[in-house]
C-alpha cells in the first residue's frame, strides 16, 4: 500500500463567473453609496463649502444621476436584466442610506426615509425598464409584419359569374 491519494482524473477546476447583472448591480450600488457619503460629508463637515452649496449639490446630483444610469445603459435592450441589476444596486444604496442615517441624525427628517428612497428608485427603474420594453416591441413591430400574408383555403370554391 502507498500513502499517496488516488487521483481519478486530472480535470482542471474552472471557477464559474458570476452573471453580469449581479456585478453591474453591485458596482452601481457601491458607487451610489460612495457618492452619497461624499455628498453628506461635504455638506456636513466642510463649512468652507457652504458658500458653494448650490454648485456642490448640483455636482453631486449630476454624478449620482450618471451612476444611476449605469444599469440602464448597460442593459438598454434587455429590460428584465436592467431592472434586476438596477434593483440590486438600489437596495445596496437604500441600505447604505439607512446606515448613514444612524450617523447623520436628522437625515431622514430633512430628506426622506429609506423606504421612500427605495420606493422612488423602484419606480424610476421600473419606468426605464417599461419604456425599454415598449421601445423594443415597437421596433420589433416595425421590422416584422404583424399579420402574415393570407393564404387561400384548399377547400374554397371560386365564385363564377
Amino acid at each position: 500500500m502507498t500513502d499517496e491519494p488516488l487521483i481519478e482524473h486530472d480535470v482542471p477546476i474552472v471557477p464559474k463567473t458570476s452573471h453580469p447583472v449581479v456585478w453591474t448591480g453591485l458596482y452601481t450600488g457601491a458607487l451610489l453609496v460612495v457618492v452619497m457619503l461624499g455628498a453628506l460629508v461635504a455638506a456636513n463637515r466642510f463649512p468652507s463649502l457652504e458658500s458653494y452649496a448650490f454648485e456642490r449639490n448640483a455636482a453631486f446630483g449630476a454624478l449620482f444621476v450618471l451612476i444611476m444610469l449605469l444599469p440602464v445603459v448597460r442593459f438598454l435592450n434587455r429590460p428584465r436584466q436592467m431592472f434586476a441589476a438596477a434593483m440590486i444596486g438600489w437596495v445596496l444604496f437604500a441600505g447604505g442610506y439607512n446606515l448613514a442615517g444612524l450617523y447623520f441624525r436628522d437625515l431622514f427628517d430633512v430628506l426622506r426615509t429609506p423606504f421612500q428612497a427605495l420606493f422612488e428608485g423602484t419606480v424610476v427603474y421600473g419606468v426605464f425598464a417599461g419604456a425599454s420594453w415598449v421601445v423594443e416591441m415597437l421596433l420589433h413591430a416595425r421590422r416584422h409584419p404583424i399579420a402574415g400574408e393570407r393564404k387561400g383555403s384548399r377547400h374554397v370554391t371560386p365564385h363564377i359569374r
